[in-house]
């Protein structure tokens, strides 16, 4: 089994290092390149088309959003999942993040096993929407978000089983959690998260989660 290439963007030096060296330590994981601004990073995808991005938001010359709108607009780039990482836990770009196409995002100051965690979930189709974290930042941005974003998400063409299971993606559960909440296997969870995904035309896991939150299903 090959493994997964993980892209690291971010200004500072350091950083870059310290993730480096993180990663090249884990099995099944490497370094697939390094970029220093937000242009740097959407070249770097370009070039090198890592399974995973780790991206700074707080970046010169481009920042981690407008680099991630880039490459989420890129279809030839679709395979590359991007975890943003932030400074702060109510960092005003996270909602933007999310909405732009962020697989997710960690706080830079995460134990080293929980980014591990997130490359991995990243590259398997998932996130890392931590319930201690990621609940609490979503629910404070969605409430601040201007409400002309338009009409609420079409959720008609969702079963009943499929709302609810987006209701608890919303919340932050990962598909083994769901499956223990619905007394379901971990594969007709996942079944029912990916059908959700086609239905409201998602493209990741982190979008589910805006829509289940401008749909008013988590509050």
């Amino acid at each position: 089994m090959s493994a997964v290439r993980v892209g690291l963007a971010d200004d500072q030096a350091l950083v870059r290092m310290g993730l480096r060296v993180l990663i090249e330590e884990e099995d099944g994981l490497e370094v697939a390149g390094e970029a220093a601004d937000g242009a740097e990073a959407v070249e770097l995808v370009r070039r090198e088309h890592p399974e995973v991005l780790l991206m700074d938001v707080r970046m010169p010359v481009m920042n981690g959003i407008e680099a991630l709108r880039a490459i989420a607009a890129d279809q030839a780039l679709s395979g590359t999942r991007v975890v943003v990482l932030t400074t702060f836990e109510l960092d005003e770009y996270v909602f933007d993040a999310l909405r732009a196409g962020a697989a997710g995002f960690l706080i830079k100051d995460s134990p080293p096993e929980e980014l591990l965690r997130a490359i991995r979930l990243a590259a398997e189709g998932e996130s890392l929407l931590s319930p201690s974290v990621t609940r609490r930042v979503i629910s404070s941005f969605t409430a601040a978000a201007p409400s002309s974003e338009g009409p609420r998400p079409d959720l008609g063409g969702l079963t009943e089983r499929e709302r609810e299971v987006l209701s608890l993606v919303g919340e932050g559960l990962s598909n083994a959690e769901i499956a223990e909440r619905l007394f379901v296997s971990p594969a007709t969870a996942r079944t029912h998260v990916s059908r959700a995904m086609v239905k409201l035309h998602a493209r990741d896991r982190a979008q589910l989660v805006v829509i289940a939150y401008r749909a008013g299903l988590v509050r």
